[in-house]
């Protein structure tokens, strides 16, 4: 049932007062800091609200404008906008407690900008959410970039401006370039910019301007880093960690990805793109884009090289799960959006807790870590395993229902490339586990003031404080529940996907 109700209105400025908030407590800590969790509770508990409404595969609608009456800046919350918006909301209280102890709550006016970009960059990954339309989706959307690019060049240096201004070059650029042009021409030829499942779009506009069209959404949307529009995601690596899990767990790609979902589902139609061979087009650029990821991260020593490329192979993973159009795909396609979310920012808290503990950003230099970092390498495991796709984590049932969606479709080159990834990503992670739990300690020589011994001897490393423990585990354990009891959650992906 379609309802209309303030609940979408509310999730968007929940997090607009915690930027008010953080702004006017800056010089108050951790108060400044605790704005954010307390709206990110209250916008995750508004999102709950809405379930069962969009359960049942009905909708939530608010209109904010309507100063051109055929393109209202309009929300409405359906199944998939709740899927989106509720992992976004979770993993933001994680967050800003993991960024608390990994960055420091000193009344730092760098802190302050970084919270409140923060909670400015959930206000814009749920004004996506809840789009009715594709101009509201394009606001939101070009938002979202233009309040995250503080939070890359946050450190400062060379190194971070050169990062940001990749980063903006390929997100306005893009955006402007391809994806403005691709909502035009769909006004053009629909009529209406809203959302419909099943597509707005007929075929009889003519199937080579539709192609021109699909094409240029994909390349407009480089959030989702398919290839070649990927390579501002490795720059944004430059980042501290909890701006890189932001970036690549929390929402910019998660809204790159939920984008390109819309534009399948509710643009053009699972029935449409079958018959314009675009499923096959988008099974192509996704599955080149997953194997070379994939095989450039199993040649990185960088952790968060190795996580970025990792990112951008496991996007089109998602990618190629909705263009099967098969009904195991699409549930493989939202469900690894959730799935990957908690696994990868469990990686990136692991790979931030080794920095704190040793200064250490190469695989090769974890060697026996293990040992002294457990719960940290027992996270990073978790993460691990769950992206290779084993069990028992939700990795492992969103590759399932991938595998089966591929023999749904007759797709059977799809499983070959998702088995190659497979292998790869065994290969690069499990390269990293091999080392730091099972290879000798690195060592130093004991030396200094009035020490001629020479002997070796293991460097002291303890575990970071239980602020960026308790959230890496936090979001491990979930991980885990999610490959064990996934069905609740199963229910609402495939009323989103259905």
């Amino acid at each position: 049932m379609d309802v209309t109700g303030l609940t979408p209105l509310l999730a968007l400025l929940v997090p607009l007062l915690g930027a008010a908030g953080v702004v006017l407590l800056r010089h108050r800590t951790p108060a400044r800091e605790l704005c954010g969790v307390v709206a990110g509770i209250i916008q995750l508990g508004l999102v709950a609200t809405m379930v069962p409404a969009v359960g049942d595969g009905g909708t939530v609608s608010f209109t904010l404008s309507t100063f051109l009456p055929e393109a209202p800046i309009a929300l409405r919350a359906d199944a998939l906008g709740v899927v989106l918006a509720g992992t976004a909301a979770a993993l933001w209280v994680l967050t800003t407690f993991y960024a608390m102890g990994y960055l420091g709550t000193a009344p730092d006016p760098a802190l302050t900008r970084f919270h409140a970009c923060f909670s400015l960059t959930m206000a814009a990954t749920i004004g996506v959410a809840f789009s009715a339309n594709l101009l509201t989706m394009y606001l939101f959307y070009e938002a979202l970039t233009v309040i995250t690019y503080p939070l890359v060049t946050h450190t400062g240096t060379p190194e971070a401006a050169r990062g940001g201004r990749r980063y903006l070059a390929y997100q306005l650029g893009c955006g402007i370039a391809f994806l403005l042009p691709a909502i035009v021409l769909t006004y053009i030829e629909a009529g209406t910019f809203d959302f419909v499942r099943g597509g707005i779009l007929d075929a009889n506009a003519g199937s080579a301007l539709l192609v021109i069209v699909y094409v240029l959404y994909l390349l407009g949307i480089a959030k989702a880093a398919l290839m070649p529009v990927h390579s501002w995601l490795p720059a944004a690596m430059v980042a501290p960690v909890p701006v890189s899990a932001l970036l690549h767990a929390v929402a910019v790609v998660n809204v790159g990805v939920f984008c390109v979902l819309r534009v399948v589902l509710d643009v053009f139609g699972t029935d449409l793109v079958a018959e314009l061979g675009l499923g096959f087009l988008t099974l192509v650029v996704a599955s080149v884009t997953i194997v070379v990821a994939s095989w450039y991260a199993l040649r990185l020593d960088n952790l968060k090289g190795i996580l970025a490329y990792s990112t951008i192979g496991q996007l089109s993973y998602m990618i190629l799960g909705m263009a099967l159009l098969s009904p195991g795909g699409r549930t493989g396609a939202v469900l690894h959006l959730v799935g990957h979310s908690f696994s990868k920012i469990t990686l990136f808290f692991a790979v931030g807790s080794v920095y704190l503990a040793s200064h250490r950003t190469l695989a090769s230099e974890l060697r026996g870590i293990g040992r002294q970092l457990p719960w940290t390498m027992g996270a990073l495991a978790v993460g691990a395993l769950s992206i290779i796709g084993l069990p028992p984590t939700v990795g492992f049932i969103a590759k399932y229902f991938l595998f089966v969606g591929a023999v749904e479709a007759g797709q059977w080159a799809v499983l070959v490339v998702l088995a190659v990834s497979t292998l790869l990503s065994a290969g690069y992670y499990l390269r990293v586990l091999r080392s730091a739990l099972f290879d000798t300690p690195l060592a130093v020589t004991a030396g200094g003031s009035g020490d001629t011994t020479g002997l070796l001897r293991s460097p002291i490393v303890t575990e970071p404080g239980a602020l960026v423990v308790g959230p890496m585990l936090i979001t491990a354990t979930v991980t885990l529940l999610l490959g064990v009891a996934p069905g609740l959650l199963l229910d609402l992906i495939r009323v989103s996907s259905g």
